[in-house]
Parts: C-alpha cells; structure tokens; sequence
C-alpha cells in the first residue's frame, strides 16, 4: 500500500509541465517538514536559477506558490509519506528536472 502512494505521486509528477516540476522542487527544498536526506540548500539555488530563466513571473513578481494547487496537492501527499518514501520521490524529481 505505501509503495502505491510513492506511484501514484511518481505518476503525478511526470504529468506535470517543467515549471511545476521546479516549482515543486523549491517548494520540497524550502520545507521544514519533508524530511530530505539531500542538500536542501544547494538544491534551492539550482531550481531557483532554472526557474528563473523559463518563467518571466517567477523572476519579476514575488510568487504565492498556494496558488499552483498541483504542487501544493503533491507537496501534500509527499509530506505524508515517512522519510524513505519522501527521499525516493525526491530522488526521482530531482532527476527529471
């Protein structure tokens, strides 16, 4: 059952376009509560960069990321999960980007 959820999030995130997939990241990045064995920091910058340069509003405005509700919505179902499931999820966002 718990692998399923891994899936199921796995499957959500291949659906998603590039930009929620780095939106997702920084918001994974950024969060006290996903329990991510990798360097959150270092991860921010790159996403951040990378965001910066495919999306003009994320680099002129300051974003309110609640208003992506697919990223919040994974975001929810990842913090869900125990560490060892949140790090394979992380793992496999941080490679597709």
């Amino acid at each position: 059952m718990e692998e399923d959820k891994v899936k199921n999030v796995i499957n959500i995130i291949k659906d998603m376009d590039i930009k929620d997939k780095i939106r997702l990241g920084i918001c994974l990045s950024t969060s006290d509560w996903a329990n991510i064995l990798y360097n959150k920091t270092e991860m921010y910058e790159k996403f951040d960069t990378m965001l910066k340069e495919i999306d003009e509003e994320y680099r002129t405005t300051l974003i309110n990321f609640a208003k992506y509700k697919l990223v919040m919505f994974t975001m929810a179902k990842i913090m869900e999960m125990e560490q060892a499931k949140q790090n394979k999820v992380a793992l496999y966002l941080f490679n597709s980007i």
